[in-house]
């Protein structure tokens, strides 16, 4: 509908490793608009990889690629001092395999999403920042990176030329700062009884979200983020779809 809002809704998917499953990628992929496909340094394989990048290219949904600290163990969630020149080799090593399986299924990767720690890493690190843009600009694809405003990665990137998106998380708690309340805070994943479609709604139409101590953050995002693995995660999404509806505002993706 022409003069309608748009707001792009992410996910994290292709998480599974081997015989262990992580979260209902199939029905999270019939409600978002872009995916951002583990590859397979916190999570995913390359059956994985495979599958996830096949039913996303059905959907029509866009496909980002989810690079992360090599840390299978410790779900990309732990930080990793990881010199420059490796971390950029790193990252490139994941862009490069997430992009052939792509084409081999009609699609391909239009955009970069880090991972857990390093995602907060290079939020304030300007080091590991400046690693992870040097891969994505000398990537041959000209892709855009997600991540949080003001941030030491936005920077580097536009020193680089790279283009920045900014992302709002629905279900995770904020601080007066804009940063994310630490997972390792009970109150830092949020859920369905938290009113994460309110919080959506407000996000996408006015660009805030209420911190945790009652201050109003501006985050002015372009992508809204569902974490897959987070509890009733389709349900969730499900409502955010419905209540982005309602409020006029549709679901496209960015990339």
């Amino acid at each position: 509908m022409r003069g309608m809002r748009a707001i792009d809704l992410n996910c994290d998917l292709g998480e599974s490793f081997g015989v262990w499953r992580m979260g209902e990628d199939a029905a999270m992929l019939d409600v978002v608009s872009s995916a951002n496909i583990a590859c397979g340094f916190h999570g995913g394989d390359p059956m994985t990889m495979l599958a996830t990048c096949g039913a996303a290219a059905r959907r029509g949904v866009a496909i980002g690629a989810h690079v992360a600290y090599r840390d299978l163990a410790g779900f990309g969630r732990r930080f990793i001092d990881v010199a420059p020149d490796e971390l950029r080799a790193d990252v490139l090593y994941q862009l490069s395999a997430l992009a052939g399986v792509a084409a081999s299924v009609g699609t391909m990767v239009r955009y970069v999403k880090p991972h857990g720690a390093l995602y907060n890493r290079i939020a304030v690190d300007e080091t590991q920042a400046a690693a992870v843009a040097d891969a994505v600009a000398s990537f041959p694809a000209e892709l855009p990176i997600l991540g949080l405003a003001d941030s030491a990665i936005e920077r580097a990137c536009r020193s680089r030329g790279v283009r920045f998106v900014h992302e709002a998380f629905i279900d995770r708690a904020y601080l007066a700062d804009g940063s994310l309340v630490p997972r390792g805070r009970g109150d830092a994943v949020l859920g369905v009884r938290d009113d994460v479609a309110g919080r959506a709604v407000r996000m996408a139409s006015e660009g805030t979200v209420e911190a945790v101590d009652g201050a109003t953050v501006r985050l002015d995002p372009v992508s809204l983020c569902v974490h897959g693995d987070s509890p009733g995660a389709v349900a969730m999404a499900l409502s955010v779809r419905d209540a982005l509806a309602a409020a006029g505002i549709r679901i496209e993706a960015f990339a």
